[in-house]
C-alpha cells in the first residue's frame, strides 16, 4: 500500500513539473467528483481507506479560485501494533470510522491562462469533519480504548495537483496531499498529544463552464479570452517585447502583437512608435528610397523627411544613385547644392563645374516667345525655388547687357483646380518672376505680366510630369 501511494505521489510530481505549449482556458466555475485512497497516519497500521468527494470550484482571479467541497469515505486501521506493551487479545482487527469530510480550499494556479494543456496548482483550506468510529477490537485489555467514538473535529487539507485537459470542457484531476485532524478519536484509541490524519492521493473529472471573458490578467487592453484565442500571452502584457502592450498593437497600430518588427524594417515597432514616430507598418515611412532602419542607424537621416539636407534630392537618390552625402546640401562644398547640379547636369561631386560659364546671351527678336528650363512651380504655388533662380540668372544677365530691351512675363498653370484660381496663380507667378527681377535691380518699367492660367498648356494634364511642364514661366521680347 505504502509502496503504491508513494508511486503515485512520484508520478504526480512529474505530472505537475512538466510543461506543454497548447491552450488551458480560465472558467468561472468547475465541478466534479474526485476518488481518494488513503493512507492513515495513527497508533495502528495502514488499511486501504478512501474518501470520495464531490466540489465545486468558483473562480476569484486569474490565478485565485475558492473551492467548495464534500465526501464521504472510510479510516480503516488494524490493531496488531501495541504502543505501550499492554496486551490486545483480538490481532489483526479493523478500527473502522466512517468521515463525512466538509471543507473550503484556496487554489492557486500560477500557471493558469498561460499556453499549457497543464494547469498545476497548490491547495490549502478548512473543514469540518463528521466521524462515526463503527468497528473496533472484540476484546482487548488496553486502557486505550473506550467506548465507540462519534462528533464533529476540525481539520486542515493541502496538497498539489494538475488538471489535464480532455477536451474543451472536460478536465482530468490528479493530486496529493495530506489532511491534518483535531482528533486522537478516529481508530478509538487516544495517546496523549498525537492525532489522527491521513495522506491521499487521487484523481478526478471536473467539468468546466462559464468562460469568464471579461478578465484582462496582464492589464494590456485584450481579454484573456482573446489573447488564448490568438497568439498573445494572456499573462505578458508585451508579449514580443517590443514595447509596446498587445492591446495597443492589436487595437491601436494594428501591429503584429507576436512580432516585435511588423514591417521587417530593422526596427523594434516600440521604437517606431515611440521614438521616432514612423510608422510601423510601413518599410519606408517617408517613400525616400531608404528603410527607416537606413536612416536611424546608417545614414543618420531624417526617416520622416525624404530630402533630410533640403538640396531637392531624396535621401535615397542621394545614396544610391548619385553618392552624394544625404545630410550636406552641397557634397562637394563648391557652393551649388546638390540638387541643381543634378539637374542642370553638372557633377555634383566635382566642385570645378560648379560655376559655369557666363556665355553672353544673344538677344531674343521682337515677339518671340521663350520658356526657360527649370522655372516650374509646386501645385498652388507661386514661390521661386533655389533651381528656379539659377535658371533666372542668364535671363538677368541679358537684361542687363542689353538695357534697352523690355519683356512680357506670362504664368501658366496646369487644370488642377478651377479655373478663376488659376488665373489668378498665373498672374502671381509672373509678377513674382517680375519682383526676383526688380530685387536684381531691374527697373519695374521694363516689364510687364500677365497670366493665361491654364489655357496655353505645352504638355497633356493627364501626368504629373505634364502638369509639372504646364506650370512655367515664358517670357517674350516686346521691344
Amino acid at each position: 500500500m505504502k509502496k503504491a501511494v508513494y508511486l503515485f505521489v512520484f508520478t504526480l510530481l512529474l505530472i505537475v513539473s512538466s510543461n506543454g505549449y497548447s491552450q488551458f482556458k480560465d472558467y468561472s466555475i468547475k465541478g466534479g467528483v474526485q476518488f481518494n485512497p488513503l493512507m492513515p497516519f495513527s497508533e495502528f497500521d495502514s488499511k486501504f481507506s478512501f474518501i470520495g468527494r464531490g466540489f465545486v470550484d468558483f473562480e476569484l482571479t486569474n490565478t485565485l479560485a475558492l473551492e467548495l467541497g464534500a465526501g464521504y469515505g472510510q479510516y480503516v486501521t488494524e490493531d496488531n501494533f501495541n504502543p505501550h506493551g499492554t496486551a490486545v487479545v483480538d490481532h489483526d482487527k479493523e478500527v473502522k470510522a466512517n468521515l463525512i469530510p466538509i471543507d473550503a480550499r484556496l487554489k492557486i494556479t500560477p500557471w493558469s491562462g498561460t499556453k499549457s494543456s497543464w494547469n498545476p496548482y497548490f491547495y490549502i483550506g478548512a473543514g469540518l469533519l463528521n466521524f462515526d468510529v463503527t468497528e473496533t477490537p472484540d476484546v482487548t485489555v488496553s486502557p486505550q480504548y473506550s467506548e465507540l467514538q462519534s462528533g464533529w473535529t476540525g481539520f486542515v487539507p493541502a496538497g498539489i495537483g494538475t488538471e489535464i485537459k480532455l477536451s474543451k470542457n472536460v478536465l482530468l484531476d490528479l493530486h496529493v496531499g495530506a489532511s491534518y485532524t483535531f482528533t486522537d478519536l478516529l481508530n478509538n484509541f487516544v495517546i496523549e498529544d498525537y492525532k489522527d490524519s491521513w495522506l491521499q492521493g487521487g484523481l478526478g473529472i471536473a467539468f468546466a463552464g462559464g468562460e469568464d471573458c471579461t478578465i484582462d490578467t496582464d492589464k494590456d487592453g485584450l481579454t484573456d479570452c482573446v489573447e488564448e484565442k490568438g497568439c498573445t500571452n494572456p499573462a505578458i502584457a508585451d508579449t514580443d517585447g517590443d514595447g509596446l502592450n498587445d492591446g495597443s498593437e492589436v487595437n491601436t497600430y494594428k501591429t503584429d502583437a507576436c512580432n516585435k518588427d511588423t514591417d521587417a524594417d530593422g526596427l523594434i515597432d516600440g521604437m517606431e512608435v515611440n521614438t521616432y514616430n514612423t510608422n510601423p507598418l510601413k518599410t519606408d515611412t517617408d517613400a525616400d528610397g531608404l528603410t527607416d532602419s537606413d536612416e536611424v542607424n546608417n545614414y543618420r537621416t531624417d526617416p520622416l523627411d525624404s530630402d533630410s539636407d533640403n538640396d531637392e534630392l531624396m535621401d535615397g537618390a542621394e545614396v544610391k544613385t548619385h553618392k552624394t552625402n544625404p545630410l550636406n546640401p552641397d557634397t562637394d562644398a563648391g557652393s551649388v547644392f546638390d540638387g541643381i547640379e543634378v539637374a542642370r547636369g553638372t557633377d555634383p561631386l566635382n566642385p570645378a563645374d560648379d560655376v559655369p560659364e557666363v556665355k553672353k546671351e544673344e538677344p531674343i527678336k521682337v515677339g518671340q516667345v521663350i520658356t526657360l528650363e527649370g522655372i516650374n512651380f509646386a501645385t498652388n504655388s507661386a514661390d521661386i525655388s533655389s533651381l528656379a533662380e539659377d535658371k533666372l540668372e542668364r535671363a538677368l544677365n541679358a537684361m542687363k547687357e542689353y538695357p534697352n530691351l523690355e519683356v512680357e512675363i506670362s504664368g501658366h498653370t496646369d487644370n488642377t483646380g478651377g479655373r478663376a484660381h488659376n488665373m489668378r496663380l498665373s498672374e502671381r507667378r509672373a509678377e513674382s518672376v517680375k519682383d526676383w527681377f526688380v530685387s536684381k535691380g531691374i527697373d519695374a518699367s521694363r516689364i510687364t505680366t500677365t497670366g493665361y492660367g491654364p489655357d496655353q498648356p505645352v504638355d497633356t494634364n493627364d501626368t504629373e510630369e505634364g502638369r509639372f511642364k504646364n506650370r512655367r514661366i515664358d517670357f517674350k521680347r516686346t521691344k
